[in-house]
């Protein structure tokens, strides 16, 4: 893997020593992964339909890793709605979001459907999921994995955070903003994400999501929890967002999140003290 140089410059300053573990990680292979689908049937009982050899994913009681050679995707059962591939990385904002049957949540950049379907379970019909892309195109696939899902509580919405938020301010129990975003974390699954590297690493890339952040608190009920996610490793796109967002909105409290094994701990202070915040 040919990784673009400034992105290489930058994490051997951020890591310093630890940097030659990084690179040499982003050279393995990914993790595979699957969370069954509750709205259909328990965990157990699907598991028994199944005949992969599942290990549980510590942060996701519906998640599971599974081997590359197994092919679930040929499996009937994944055809039938039974599970969804997922990385296990990509399990956890689902599960950190803290949603229970009867909430009100937003998935603002939900396409193509993965972490909405995940809602949808832990909502468990009661309650409302408003699945919101803003690109028209991403809608399609997003719109054919909650059907696939068997999702019956759920809005599906094609437009841009400022038009939502005429419509539902601090409307929301709990909302996720999984970021567009420059895409560093799947650099070990798709070789094309390292080419369009250059192409979202850039201040529109930044300035969209503080845009969508900011939005998104807007719909956010009093006491609600608002999660940010990405799939990248720069400050700019994580601690500096966060930072300049709590700079701005000083009524918003960095809330803790839980810790399961294999996780490293938040720099919370780093996020709060991040240099250079000007926004």
């Amino acid at each position: 893997m040919k990784l673009p140089l400034p992105f290489v410059e930058r994490m051997k300053e951020l890591l310093g020593t630890e940097s030659e573990r990084f690179f040499s990680a982003l050279e393995g292979s990914p993790h595979m992964g699957l969370r069954v689908n509750t709205l259909k049937a328990g965990v157990q009982e699907i598991k028994r339909f199944l005949p992969f050899d599942l290990k549980p994913v510590a942060w996701c009681e519906e998640g599971f890793y599974y081997q590359a050679e197994e092919r679930p995707a040929k499996n009937p059962y994944y055809q039938a709605g039974l599970f969804y591939l997922q990385e296990p990385s990509a399990m956890a904002p689902g599960s950190c979001l803290g949603v229970k049957p009867g909430d009100r949540v937003l998935d603002l950049c939900a396409a193509p459907g993965g972490k909405s379907t995940h809602i949808a379970a832990l909502l468990q019909g009661d309650g409302l999921l408003v699945s919101n892309d803003n690109s028209e195109e991403r809608t399609k696939p997003l719109i054919l994995n909650l059907e696939h899902w068997g999702v019956r509580n759920c809005i599906v919405t094609n437009e841009e955070p400022a038009k939502m938020a005429r419509y539902f301010p601090d409307y929301f129990d709990r909302i996720l903003v999984d970021a567009p975003c420059s895409g560093e974390g799947m650099f070990r699954k798709d070789a094309r994400a390292v080419k369009s590297w250059a192409d979202y690493n850039g201040a529109a890339c930044t300035a969209a999501q503080a845009d969508i952040l900011e939005w998104g608190f807007f719909m956010l009920k009093p006491g609600g929890r608002l999660l940010y996610s990405t799939c990248t490793f720069n400050p700019e796109e994580n601690e500096r967002r966060i930072a300049g967002f709590l700079k701005k909105y000083p009524k918003a409290v960095l809330a803790p999140l839980p810790f399961f094994e294999g996780w490293a701990e938040g720099e919370v202070k780093w996020a709060l003290d991040y240099p250079d915040v000007n926004e």
